[in-house]
C-alpha cells in the first residue's frame, strides 16, 4: 500500500469494528449531521476538523465517515499523518444507510458522540 493511501472499509466492517472498541468519526457539515448520522458517532465537522481533533482518541481506531466517502478519506489520510490508527468508510453514509445499519434522524444537536 502507498504510505500516502488509506484503508477504506465497508458499512458492515465499520460496524464490526464499532463494536470491537473503534470509534466512528463523522466528518460532514451541521446541516448533513442533523438530517441523519449514526448513533454514537462523533460528530467534528471537516470545515472546523482542527477544533475537534483533540477530542479524538490515539488509542482506538477511527472509522471517518462523510456522505459518500470522499472528505472522510481526506480526513483520515490527515489523521494518519498525525499519527491516528485511521481507516475511510467506503460510500460514506450511504453505504451505511445501505447496508441497513441504525441512524439517528431529525437531530439538531450539534456536537455529540463519546467524549475521548
Amino acid at each position: 500500500m502507498h504510505p500516502d493511501a488509506v484503508p477504506e472499509i465497508s458499512a458492515a466492517a465499520a460496524a464490526a469494528l464499532l463494536g470491537a472498541g473503534a470509534v466512528l468519526v463523522d466528518v460532514r457539515e451541521d446541516a448533513e449531521w442533523s438530517a441523519v448520522h449514526a448513533p454514537d458517532a462523533v460528530h467534528a465537522p471537516m470545515s472546523a476538523f482542527a477544533q475537534h481533533a483533540d477530542r479524538l482518541p490515539t488509542d482506538r481506531r477511527l472509522v471517518c465517515i462523510c456522505h459518500v466517502g470522499a472528505r472522510s478519506a481526506i480526513v483520515a489520510a490527515a489523521l494518519r499523518r498525525g499519527g491516528w490508527d485511521a481507516v475511510n468508510l467506503a460510500g460514506g453514509m450511504d453505504a451505511w444507510i445501505a447496508a441497513g445499519l441504525p441512524v439517528v434522524t431529525g437531530d439538531a444537536s450539534g456536537l455529540a458522540g463519546p467524549q475521548a
